[in-house]
């Protein structure tokens, strides 16, 4: 097995007192690459954004650069950050930049949430930051319910922000979100398995399942949360590979660092589990599938279709160009296509989704039905 080491690391300082200097490192075995951010105190949004590489894969990874200052005037805390950030600086630039800069914004959005309960100290008095911190809580709260309650679409259509789900009342599938990611178990993510589970009850999803990075689950763990909300969580676990990402059911082991696809493989048919290539033309389509020479028959022949089970072909955190262009190819091959949010937060979870013809009842009864191709993608963005 191969070895994996990612460091990362994120500081703010205080600049004058409408600033603040956000500087971020991200240092693996494979990429290394900085950024440095200047964010507006009054309103958190990005006054500037520099970054630069200090190791790369590909001659592709250099363009990616030009593309950071989309993110400049974007407001940390303005409803649908985390998308526009993935929209126009994971897709345009490098998904490694947009996750980083994500949690410098996070971290930002904290040292400014303690500089302001410093202010407040000197005008109210000692107060406890928990105590602080839930006031804030509770102003945001009101004014989000005095605000109108419908968002904007990328064609500028309004649409309720609450999931409308219909499909399962009208198909009769079995609705599974099946990619999603838990802090602290996945370290990029910000939602715990409780918001996670609750999110899912009230958008109507029927499951989700947990794949965390190379991370998997206990299972009393996520028995006592399945027991505690009467929701059904499943296991699984998302390992990396020299071919790319790979959705894991049915192992009970944990893999860590790269792995390579075909070990990965026969460790899984021992277990009797099923293997889901994630996002598998992720960042592929950035600069146009004519530049890169990349056509659906070419990447049939990629190594990891000869390891995997089925194809994850909706997938959250990619365009709708490369979820179409995995569609094509899963075809193609004859396999299987699912669906999951990829969520690391609240409210990326069943933007995406897996429709099963059967409910299922445990990790047992989706693979089998991964491997008898008794389930498609769910596109739920419809439903809302």
């Amino acid at each position: 097995m191969l070895t994996y080491m990612r460091k990362k690391s994120v500081s703010v300082d205080r600049i004058g007192n409408n600033t603040l200097a956000v500087h971020g490192v991200l240092d693996d075995d494979i990429y290394s690459l900085e950024l440095d951010l200047t964010i507006g105190l009054e309103n958190l949004n990005i006054l500037d954004f520099t970054g630069r590489w200090n190791r790369w894969t590909t001659h592709e990874c250099p363009r990616a650069l030009m593309f950071l200052k989309e993110a400049v005037g974007l407001k940390i805390e303005e409803p649908g950050f985390s998308d526009t950030v993935h929209r126009v600086v994971g897709r345009k630039a490098c998904r490694h930049f947009a996750n980083l800069l994500l949690e410098c914004c996070e971290a930002a959005r904290e040292a400014a949430l303690i500089l302001k309960w410093e202010e407040s100290k000197k005008k109210e008095g000692d107060k406890k930051f928990e105590d602080f911190v839930c006031r804030e809580q509770e102003k945001k709260r009101f004014a989000e319910a005095i605000s109108p309650s419908a968002v904007k679409t990328e064609n500028n259509e309004a649409h309720p922000c609450k999931i409308q789900r219909t499909a399962h009342g009208k198909t009769g599938l079995f609705i599974v979100d099946l990619h999603i990611h838990t802090h602290p178990a996945s370290p990029c993510s910000s939602v715990s398995i409780e918001k996670v589970v609750r999110k899912a009850k009230a958008i109507g999803l029927d499951a989700i399942c947990l794949t965390d990075h190379n991370y998997l689950w206990e299972r009393k763990a996520v028995e006592a949360v399945k027991e505690s909300y009467d929701f059904l969580i499943l296991r699984g676990n998302e390992i990396t590979t020299d071919q790319g990402d790979v959705l894991v059911f049915g192992l009970e082991k944990n893999i860590r660092g790269i792995i390579r696809i075909e070990e990965l493989r026969d460790e899984v048919l021992r277990a009797g589990g099923a293997m889901v290539a994630a996002h598998p033309f992720r960042g592929f389509l950035t600069f146009g599938v004519g530049q890169l020479g990349l056509t659906p028959q070419q990447a049939m022949e990629r190594p990891i279709f000869r390891y995997i089970d089925a194809v994850e072909v909706l997938n959250g955190k990619v365009t709708d160009r490369e979820n179409s262009f995995a569609s094509d190819v899963a075809s193609g091959i004859g396999l299987p296509g699912t669906g999951g949010s990829d969520a690391h937060e609240e409210g990326e979870i069943g933007i995406f989704a897996t429709g099963l013809l059967q409910p299922i009842q445990d990790e047992r009864d989706l693979i089998e039905a991964i491997r008898n191709g008794q389930l498609g993608p769910v596109d739920l963005r419809k439903e809302r």
